[in-house]
């Protein structure tokens, strides 16, 4: 591969229901709107999310993610429902080692969103275009062994769960150890599953 910061990046990656853009500096109000509404299923989860953050805090953060993803350092990506435009969750590939190449998907959807399958095609759609498009050696996502919703979702998709790490993080307060589910799936695994 060469240079990861000259890659071309798609203006979207379009899914039947669904399409998943780059973060883009003035997401910052909606994104707000959406963890606020959200914050009591996701705390338990995500540690950016036990605390209540500024309008001001969120678009700082998008517009560092957005620098990471000019570098082609991890792609933050925002989830939109193709009907009507609104936001719907976010996810994106972070942990990019591009020697290999390897990435891990990591996602959130919007509470009022949830129970639609919404982030599973999100999740499909960005997995066969990790895969496809970006010809990486690996997929993964890692979530909390309790978070049987998102465990689903890599389930659902044909991702392997390679093991479970234990006492690997700490739950909502940081105070309980919790353990990590690890799943993957290769671009070998990934054709067999369309397939069947």
């Amino acid at each position: 591969m060469g240079k990861p910061i000259l890659m071309s990046f798609p203006d979207k990656i379009e899914t039947e229901r669904v399409y998943l853009r780059p973060c883009l500096p003035g997401d910052g109000e909606v994104v707000h709107r959406a963890i606020i509404k959200s914050q009591e299923d996701m705390r338990r989860w995500l540690p950016f999310a036990e605390n209540e953050q500024t309008v001001e805090e969120v678009e700082a953060g998008i517009r560092e993610s957005y620098a990471q993803f000019i570098k082609k350092e991890d792609f933050r990506l925002h989830i939109y429902r193709k009907e009507d435009h609104e936001f719907i969750g976010s996810t994106g590939l972070h942990r990019i080692v591009w020697d290999v190449p390897k990435v891990e998907i990591g996602y959130w959807i919007h509470t009022d969103h949830s129970g639609n399958g919404y982030m599973t095609e999100a999740v499909k759609g960005l997995t066969a275009f990790a895969i496809e498009e970006l010809k990486v050696n690996r997929v993964e996502i890692r979530c909390d062994e309790l978070n049987l919703a998102s465990r689903k979702i890599p389930e659902k998709l044909g991702f392997r769960l390679e093991g479970i790490l234990r006492n690997d993080d700490r739950g909502e307060g940081r105070k309980e150890l919790r353990n990590t589910c690890v799943y993957s799936v290769l671009p070998t695994d990934w054709i067999s599953s369309l397939n069947e």
